[in-house]
């Protein structure tokens, strides 16, 4: 039913009702690192436990280390319910925990969840008693076989590292996530809105409910309201379907004018207002081309975009929603308007941040493969179990997480399609991994028939033929051109750019290409520098691990949104510090609030210079804390870096009250003072209030060495970006190192010095090369490898060989550590297959 007119009675009561109740709960927990049985119990003595905030990581502080904690950790917290909540149901709300957890309440198991990318919801309300009350949750990220994500070049560290919520609500309520808010009917002239509406009646009797709903436009005013009514047996669900009378001449949501909406939802039981819902709303529609590539609300977009991970330094994976909205400003204010979401589902307020600030967001589940798997047993596995035992498991975990990613995220306009995936061709099992990826793009459209599906780095192995989009990786941006269904290039530039690197694009697989009318857009890899099992690879970003811009990003800005580049500084002698920060007011002391704090070093005269003496912050007074707790020093030779004469950290306060931040370096005349107000918290009263205790930072060593699997080499040049210096048709130069002898590379028969080179996407102590000609013969050739691809060392010389086998097998001499090799041919002109064996080196 639908109606823009209601009785008076029920318009004043929605008007007024706030009856669900949604608490942070992240403050005043305890932690212990370890498997510690029987911490589940209400009377658990957890006095000597470490009193800790979230959101928080087992590996706090964190600065890139590819090594970090693997195991268990416990986490306590005790609290009372209000009165008035035994009538209620209570839930405990995660938006996220890596990777497993399992939660109790007073000793009693409540629920356990496995994927540590997306949210979850467990009812406590049985297991609360009056008086004290005890949540207790189990986490593990130990590596699991049945547990996606198997692989991937990032660091996966275990924690609830995300916000939890305790949310109150009547029997009869709206689900989690329960809104599904689309636009059946939509163009710049008129608009629909379809609503659908999950309700749980948890109560022992039928329940009559009405639904009013209503739809706020950008200005905060109400523009139109429905209502339907049903019974909902007891212990059950019912999902309203309600769709508006038209709109005239909606505000279009677009990333130069993203205007949002809202829908407001009122629950009804009988009279009574049981339950309020709010759900994002934005008008705009999209489409894939293959060959006019991507439009918004039926103009062409090319999409200029980055691919971000998670983590920031110090913090790690533990970071605010405050943290993630400064990432997508970052992104937008070089002029960018598409972020790739890579590569696993992002923190909530990731969306909101798009939707808010106008950024088109590429959503991608965490089906990952990795270059150079091994062995089962760590993130450097086969993308796809290789035990048939573990197969229907791991298919039902990566499922599982579609369903939790697009049910979290469904009604955000910012996001313009669900990615089922990136790189899943590194598998020992590709028959059923793209299996696999076509079972996620027919679900993707059952649960989101809005939206399309794509496979994100889809370059090898046709997975690029299975969804709806095909996003290209590295190489894939020159060897897919038109390829006759919608793509992206959905990685480009995928090299260390350094800190504060080179005023430079660093278009690498797209230099010299012009913008192709049939491609949808670009993103860079990466936006941010990161923490991985990869060591030194994460320093791929346009802005650096501590979310400082490099000179690439002032490049972007430059030309995206022609805003020269600032001086760079130069040599000088320091004179004093000064202080600054993106905001001096947090508006909640609950971890969902942060603010950067940047120090750079001036001369006398006021002028940035690039001297980088070592620099301390430290909490002068009052409350707040950085990762290390109340002080942290930067210096050159450190992780904690501070590079070009500036360095950055996030802080936070728990306590409301004035932060007094000092910075000093030894020898300076002249330092330096900045206060960050924090609101909406306790008040900040020492001594009953406790300072931050300290967290001194241990290095685990960047510069060390750390083999992919148990230090035993593997093929790294599989189905990694090749080049040839010619190819001829339907034998290209990817099929040397595709894993199959019966596909050969072949060079053009003008080709007067055929080479052969691949890109190993990262840094490896290579022991060997395995050559297959595909036949017996006299062959010559060179290998050679380089750090650059600019410098270029010989390390096997084969012009003169013993022998006329078909496979070639060259060891090399001690400590050869590369990225890039080729192979230089002599009176040969085809490579039927091969492998480079090594292992992954950080340094």
């Amino acid at each position: 039913m639908r109606t823009r007119f209601l009785p008076l009675l029920l318009l004043a009561a929605a008007a007024v009702a706030a009856p669900r109740q949604h608490l942070n709960f992240n403050r005043d927990w305890k932690f212990l690192i370890g498997d510690h049985p029987g911490a589940e119990a209400r009377l658990y003595n957890d006095a000597k436990w470490e009193p800790i905030m979230l959101p928080h990581s087992f590996d706090l502080p964190y600065f890139r280390s590819a090594d970090f904690y693997i195991g268990y950790g416990w986490y306590r917290k005790h609290f009372q319910p209000a009165a008035g909540w035994q009538q209620r149901r209570t839930f405990l709300e995660f938006d996220g925990v890596f990777q497993d957890a399992e939660v109790f309440v007073n000793g009693r198991a409540i629920g356990r969840h496995q994927g540590g990318y997306t949210g979850f919801s467990f009812d406590i309300t049985a297991a609360l008693t009056a008086g004290d009350n005890v949540v207790a949750v189990r986490v593990n990220n130990k590596w699991n076989a049945r547990l996606a994500p198997r692989a991937g070049e990032h660091e996966f560290i275990g924690g609830v590292y995300r916000d939890v919520y305790l949310t109150v609500v009547d029997p009869l309520h709206v689900a989690w996530n329960g809104t599904f808010v689309t636009t059946p009917e939509i163009s710049a002239e008129a608009a629909r809105v379809d609503v659908k509406t999950e309700v749980r009646n948890d109560s022992a009797a039928a329940k009559e409910a009405l639904v009013l709903t209503s739809v706020v436009d950008p200005q905060g005013r109400t523009i139109l309201e429905m209502r339907a009514m049903h019974t909902i047996p007891a212990q059950s669900d019912y999902t309203f379907d309600q769709i508006s009378d038209s709109i005239a001449h909606p505000q279009l949501w677009h990333p130069d004018h993203p205007f949002l909406y809202s829908v407001h939802t009122v629950l009804f039981d009988g009279s009574f207002a049981g339950d309020t819902f709010d759900s994002p709303l934005g008008f705009r529609w999209f489409r894939w081309s293959a060959t006019e590539g991507f439009f918004l609300n039926g103009e062409h977009l090319y999409l200029r975009g980055a691919n971000a991970h998670q983590d920031h330094a110090g913090w790690g994976i533990a970071v605010t929603r405050a943290g993630a909205w400064r990432d997508v400003k970052l992104i937008k204010d070089a002029g960018f308007n598409f972020i790739r979401g890579s590569h696993y589902p992002h923190h909530p307020a990731f969306a909101e941040a798009c939707d808010r600030l106008g950024i088109i967001f590429w959503s991608e589940n965490d089906f990952w493969g990795k270059g150079g798997f091994g062995k089962d047993g760590n993130w450097s596995a086969s993308a796809y179990p290789i035990n048939p035992d573990d197969f229907a498991p791991f298919e039902e975990s990566v499922k599982q997480q579609l369903r939790e990613m697009i049910r979290i995220n469904r009604n955000h306009p910012s996001i313009a399609i669900w990615s089922m995936s990136n790189e899943p061709f590194f598998t020992e099992n590709q028959d059923r991994a793209r299996a696999l990826v076509s079972a996620l793009v027919k679900l993707s459209h059952q649960l989101d028939p809005t939206r399309a599906a794509a496979v994100g780095g889809a370059q090898r192995g046709d997975f690029d033929r299975l969804g709806d989009v095909a996003g290209y990786n590295g190489d894939g941006a020159r060897l897919f051109l038109n390829p006759g269904f919608p793509s992206v290039v959905s990685e480009y530039g995928a090299v260390a750019k350094g800190v504060p690197g080179d005023y430079d694009p660093y278009f690498t697989d797209l230099a010299n290409q012009p913008q192709f009318p049939w491609r949808a857009g670009q993103a860079i890899w990466a936006g941010f520098d990161y923490g991985t099992i990869a060591g030194r690879q994460g320093f791929k970003g346009i802005i650096d691990y501590f979310r400082l811009p490099k000179r690439a990003w002032y490049w972007y800005r430059n030309a995206y949104l022609h805003i020269p580049p600032p001086e760079w500084p130069k040599p000088g002698t320091p004179a004093r510090l000064q202080l600054t920060a993106d905001k001096t007011t947090l508006r909640a002391a609950d971890g969902t609030d942060d603010c950067q704090i940047v120090v750079t070093v001036l001369d006398a005269d006021g002028r940035r210079i690039s001297n980088s003496p070592p620099v301390t912050l430290t909490v002068a007074s009052g409350p707040g804390e950085f990762p290390t707790g109340p002080s942290i020093t930067f210096a050159t030779d450190s992780e904690i870096m501070i590079v070009d004469g500036q360095a950055a950290m996030e802080f936070r306060s728990y306590y409301a009250g004035k932060t007094v931040i000092r910075a000093t370096t030894p020898g300076l005349l002249q330092d330096d003072t900045i206060t960050i107000t924090t609101e909406g918290g306790p008040a900040w009263d020492p001594p009953r209030t406790p300072a931050a205790r300290p967290r001194p930072y241990i290095s685990a060593g960047l510069s060390k060495f750390r083999p992919t699997v148990e230090g035993s080499a593997v093929n790294v040049a599989r189905d990694r970006p090749s080049l040839a210096s010619s190819e001829v048709p339907d034998h290209p130069a990817r099929n040397a190192n595709d894993g199959s002898p019966s596909t050969t590379w072949q060079a053009a028969a003008q080709d007067a010095a055929p080479s052969w080179q691949v890109d190993l996407e990262g840094f490896y102590l290579i022991s060997s090369t395995r050559i297959n000609f595909g036949a017996p013969g006299n062959h010559t050739y060179t290998v050679e490898v380089s750090k650059d691809r600019f410098s270029w060392t010989t390390v096997i010389d084969q012009t003169h060989p013993k022998g006329a086998d078909a496979l070639r097998a060259d060891t090399f001499s001690a400590g050869v550590v590369a990225r890039y090799v080729r192979i230089t041919l002599g009176e040969d002109r085809a490579l039927a297959d091969v492998a480079v064996l090594g292992v992954l080196w950080t340094q």
